[in-house]
C-alpha cells in the first residue's frame, strides 16, 4: 500500500530547514537581491550547521551527505522500503526555498555538484569532495539545453586530463570549491565520450571570466568559465572511463536523474511561499476560502486559488515519488523528468499569478511576491527546460532513442 505520510525520522530536518527559511532566510532576502554577487555572508554560521545535519543523518540512516544520494546502477529491488537521502534532500529543500531560492542556492556544500558527486563517485572520490562545494559546469555558449553537443574537450595525457572549454552559467561557479565539468573525452565518438570530470578551485588554467546579472535568484552567483590548458588528475574523472557506443550518453546522464527532483523541490518550495503569503493578503481582504463549496460556485479569486493548490499538489508528490524511486533503487529518469517539468512550470504560473491575485500589493517591492515571481523562472529553465523535459519523457513513455524522437 502507497503511504503518502513523511517518515517521522524526517520531521527533525524538516522543522531545522523551516526555522532556518523562516528566521535567516526571510529577513535578508531582499537585502542579497539588491545586492547582486556580493556574498550572504550570514550563510557562513550555517555551514557548520548544515554539515552537522548531514553528519546526523549519515549516522542515522536517513540519509548520507550534502545534495542527493548515490544513484544506485543494477536496478536490484532492495529490501523494504527505503526512505534515503534523496528523499532527505528534497523535503529540506522544499522548506529552505520557501524562504529563499537564491540562498538556498548559496549554501556552502550544498551544490549541484554535490549531488552529481553523491551520485556517482567511488568511495575515494567522495572521500575527497565529499564535504567540498561543488558547482556543475554543462551550458557552453551556442548550444543551450542540448547537453549532448558538449564541445569542452578532456585529453588523456598519463595520469591526468588536459581541459579545454568554456562553460556559462554555472551556478555557485565563483563561490564553490570545486566544479563538475561535462567534456568530451573523444569528439569523434559523439556523446557517448561525454564525462564528467571533479576541477578544483584554484587549478591552473581555470578561470572565472563574469559573472551574470539575471532576472531573480541573485544572491546566487552564476559564473561564465574557461578552462584553458587545464591539468587535472586522471582520479578525478567520476564514473566510468570507458567510451561505450551501445551505451551511449546515458552514463553521464544519470546524474539528472538525481538533480531533477532537487531542482523541482525548490519549486515546490517557492510556490507554497506564494500561496501561503496570498492566501494571508486575501483573508486580510475578508476573502477566505471555502473547501465545502463547489468550484463552480465559488468566487473567481478562489476558484483561482483551488485550482493552483491542486497543481502544486500533483507537484509535490510527483518530486516525492521520483525522489523515492531513487532511494528504493528503480529506474527513475522518467519520472525525473515529470517532476521537474511539473514543479518548474507550475512554481512559474503560481507566482506570477499570486502577483495578479494581490494586484497592486504583489507587484511591489514592499512584498516577496514580487521577488518570487522572478526567482521562479530558473527552476522552470536550469536542469533542462520545460521543453526538453516534456522531449525525454515523450522518448520513455513510447520508447524512443533520442535520434529517433527529436
Amino acid at each position: 500500500m502507497i503511504q503518502l505520510e513523511i517518515p517521522a525520522k524526517f520531521k527533525p530536518l524538516i522543522h531545522q530547514a523551516q526555522q532556518v527559511a523562516r528566521h535567516v532566510f526571510r529577513p535578508i532576502s531582499r537585502k542579497y537581491d539588491a545586492r547582486e554577487h556580493a556574498y550572504p555572508v550570514e550563510l557562513d554560521m550555517l555551514a557548520a550547521i548544515m554539515d552537522g545535519m548531514n553528519d546526523a543523518i549519515a549516522h542515522t540512516g536517513v540519509g548520507e551527505s550534502a545534495g542527493a544520494g548515490k544513484l544506485k546502477q543494477d536496478n536490484k529491488p532492495l529490501d523494504g522500503i527505503h526512505n534515503g537521502s534523496n528523499m532527505s534532500t528534497v523535503l529540506g529543500l522544499q522548506e529552505l526555498c520557501w524562504g529563499d531560492v537564491g540562498l538556498s542556492l548559496s549554501l556552502p556544500r550544498q551544490g549541484l555538484g554535490n549531488a552529481a558527486i553523491a551520485a556517482v563517485a567511488n568511495d575515494e572520490q567522495l572521500a575527497r569532495f565529499g564535504h567540498k562545494w561543488a558547482a556543475m559546469a554543462i551550458t557552453e555558449p551556442g548550444f543551450g539545453s542540448d547537453s549532448a553537443a558538449v564541445r569542452t574537450t578532456a585529453v588523456k595525457d598519463g595520469d591526468e586530463y588536459i581541459i579545454n572549454g568554456e562553460k556559462i552559467y554555472v551556478t555557485s561557479g565563483a563561490r564553490a570549491d570545486a566544479v563538475v565539468v561535462w567534456a568530451s573525452v573523444d569528439r569523434s565518438a559523439g556523446r557517448a565520450a561525454i564525462k564528467s570530470f571533479v576541477v578544483e578551485k584554484g587549478t591552473p588554467g581555470m578561470e572565472v571570466v563574469r559573472l551574470e546579472k539575471k532576472l531573480g535568484i541573485k544572491a546566487s552567483d552564476t559564473a561564465a568559465i574557461t578552462f584553458t590548458q587545464c591539468r587535472i588528475p586522471a582520479s578525478n574523472l567520476l564514473g566510468s572511463a570507458d567510451v561505450d557506443i551501445r551505451k551511449g550518453f546515458a552514463g553521464v546522464m544519470q546524474t539528472f536523474d538525481n538533480t531533477r527532483p532537487v531542482v523541482a523541490a525548490m519549486a515546490v518550495g517557492i510556490a507554497k511561499a506564494a500561496l501561503d503569503r496570498t492566501r494571508e493578503i486575501l483573508q486580510q481582504a475578508d476573502i477566505r476560502q471555502d473547501y465545502q463549496t463547489p468550484c463552480h460556485l465559488s468566487s473567481q479569486t478562489e476558484a483561482t486559488l483551488y485550482r493552483y493548490e491542486a497543481d502544486w499538489e500533483a507537484a509535490r508528490l510527483l518530486t516525492l515519488k521520483a525522489a523515492w524511486m531513487a532511494d528504493n533503487n528503480q529506474p527513475n529518469s522518467k519520472e525525473a523528468s515529470m517532476a521537474k517539468a511539473k514543479a518548474g512550470r507550475i512554481a512559474n504560473h503560481i507566482t506570477l499569478g499570486c502577483v495578479a491575485l494581490t494586484g497592486a500589493i504583489g507587484y511591489g517591492e514592499d512584498e516577496l511576491l514580487e521577488k518570487w515571481a522572478r526567482d521562479s523562472k530558473i527552476l522552470d529553465i536550469f536542469e533542462g527546460t520545460q521543453q526538453i523535459q516534456q522531449l525525454i519523457v515523450a522518448r520513455r513513455l513510447l520508447n524512443k532513442t533520442s535520434a529517433e524522437l527529436k
